[in-house]
């Protein structure tokens, strides 16, 4: 497998989320809002009284009929009195899947479904915002898992907002008759618009929700940390967010050009679809679409495209020029992100390796092989530990630096505590049976999802008082994050910014340290043939 095509595979894997799970509740009264779309009453979250939710509110109009493959439209308003009290079905997008901690199994699934929902603590006024792009490669997930309960980052003083946004072909399809059929003659990265869409409805209603328009935070998981750091490049999203979080997923790692507005990949899709024109790809069943992903291999590239519209160029070179986003950031990786988050090759000879390394590293190929337990791992394990830290650790430090040198402050983090493995988006069946026990799987890609949210006491199962130091440690970086632009409480200063230099970095675990630079040497090894 080529490194170009082990990078892209990495987003492969489904983190999707399972239904609208949540526990028994009194339906009590709840909040209202006078919003700009008329007037909605929450109800108060299961787990706190005084933090009311608003589940399932429209911020677009549904992209179905002929707004399929269009920007995001306006959401109609409405007369009376609107009860927000379920959550909106999930994207549309496969079901019925099993891998790892990502594991899903059948839930409503349907193309309306442009909703967010709302956490806010009672009499709230002028509170930071903090908007979440949950992960899934782009093509599975759903910001109402029972995981991305808002409950106990709201009761730290912020607006919590989870969004769904487009998914797999429906949101992210590029093609020569799309381009064609739209205003801006391009096509693809509707799920990016769909987010932008989802940031201007905060803004317009962010006083409403008792938070401050002005002190938004994006923050996002695995393909929403993509998101984040395509948005901080986004014309169109410039001025709708005045921090971000970037967690496990960069975009400015070297991708193939080949096919960068993805018409060659959207086409090959078209070709199996058997659509033989816009009118037939227009009213298309969409189980035969997901069907056509899969067949036509559309998902090994990058679901992202460089549309000419939402992103001129690739993020990378306007990371490059210092033309980001001028905002506080703050990002980090786990230590076992690859755990089975793509498969191992056993394919790859030690001839493979060896050209892989090369490939790589150049003449620091051998270097490169010391810095791993290369006698102990068969050759696709290694070109699999290789391949992560290049998606991963080089990605994050690379945004990191692209950013410090921008001279804007950033923060980064590196995570080692290890939490369990458990069906994340399944709480109703928690128990993931593991050879070696629980944990050991490390700190894998996603092992930070319920710790960030607190939501240690709602999903998962074999917590310890450790794991809930950490959550706790975590939850009130993010929020201090999003309160200030710096993690640290008020007076301290143990976190230190990142700079190209000391490469300042935040290890996260039951006794957290500032460290000078994680994974060095393997990282400097991979920036020589990768400069700034």
């Amino acid at each position: 497998m080529s490194i170009k095509r082990v990078v892209v595979t990495v987003f492969l894997s489904g983190l999707a989320a399972c239904s609208n799970e949540t526990p028994d509740h009194d339906m009590k009264a709840g909040v209202s809002l006078s919003l700009a779309q008329g007037e909605v009453r929450g109800i108060p979250s299961p787990y706190d009284d005084e933090i009311t939710v608003y589940r399932g509110l429209p911020y677009a109009a549904a992209p179905i009929d002929d707004l399929r493959w269009q920007p995001p439209q306006a959401a109609a308003g409405w007369d009376g009195v609107r009860v927000a009290d379920t959550f909106a079905d999930s994207c549309f997008q496969l079901r019925h899947t099993s891998n790892f901690v990502w594991r899903r199994e059948d839930f409503p699934v349907s193309e309306d479904c442009l909703y967010l929902n709302v956490w806010a603590p009672d009499n709230a006024k002028d509170l930071p915002v903090m908007v979440w792009f949950h992960g899934g490669a782009h093509t599975s997930g759903q910001g109402h898992s029972l995981i991305f309960d808002g409950t106990s980052l709201a009761q730290q003083g912020v607006v919590v907002v989870t969004v769904n946004y487009r998914l797999g072909p429906f949101g992210f399809l590029a093609h020569p008759w799309l381009s064609e059929g739209s205003e801006s003659g391009a096509s693809g990265n509707y799920g990016l618009m769909d987010k932008i869409a989802a940031l201007g409805w905060v803004r317009d209603n962010a006083l409403a929700m008792g938070g401050d328009p002005n002190n938004v935070t994006i923050f996002g998981q695995s393909a929403g940390s993509q998101s984040v750091c395509s948005l901080m490049v986004s014309p169109a999203a410039q001025g709708l967010f005045h921090k971000a979080i970037g967690q496990s997923a960069a975009c400015v790692n070297p991708l193939s050009v080949d096919d960068a507005n993805g018409h060659l990949r959207g086409s090959a899709l078209v070709e199996s679809l058997g659509a033989d024109s816009l009118e037939a790809l227009q009213v298309a069943d969409a189980d035969a679409l997901l069907s056509a992903m899969v067949d036509s291999d559309w998902e090994a590239g990058s679901r992202i495209v460089i549309d000419g519209d939402v992103l001129r160029e690739w993020p990378s070179q306007t990371y490059a020029k210092g033309l980001q986003s001028k905002i506080p950031l703050m990002l980090g990786f786990l230590d076992n992100e690859g755990e089975q988050l793509f498969p191992v090759d056993d394919s790859v000879t030690q001839a493979g390796l060896d050209g892989f390394l090369s490939y790589v590293a150049g003449d620091l190929a051998e270097e490169l092989k010391g810095e791993y337990d290369a006698e102990n791992l068969r050759p696709g394990q290694l070109q699999h530990a290789v391949s992560t830290d290049i998606f991963m650790a080089f990605g994050m430090q690379r945004w990191a630096e692209y950013h410090a040198l921008a001279g804007q402050s950033t923060y980064l983090y590196f995570m080692d505590h290890v939490p369990p493995a458990f069906h994340l988006y399944m709480p109703e069946q928690p128990y993931l049976s593991l050879e070696d026990g629980s944990r050991s799987g490390g700190a894998y890609h996603s092992g930070d999802l319920a710790l960030v949210f607190g939501s240690l006491d709602k999903v998962g199962y074999d917590w310890t008082d450790e794991d809930k130091l950490v959550s706790a440690q975590m939850v009130t970086h993010w929020t201090n994050f999003a309160k200030t632009g710096n993690p640290n409480l008020s007076g301290e200063d143990a976190w230190t910014p990142f700079d190209d230099e000391r490469l300042s970095t935040r290890v996260i675990n039951s006794e957290p340290t500032t460290v000078d630079g994680v994974r060095k040497r393997i990282l400097e090894i991979l920036a020589s043939r990768r400069p700034l």
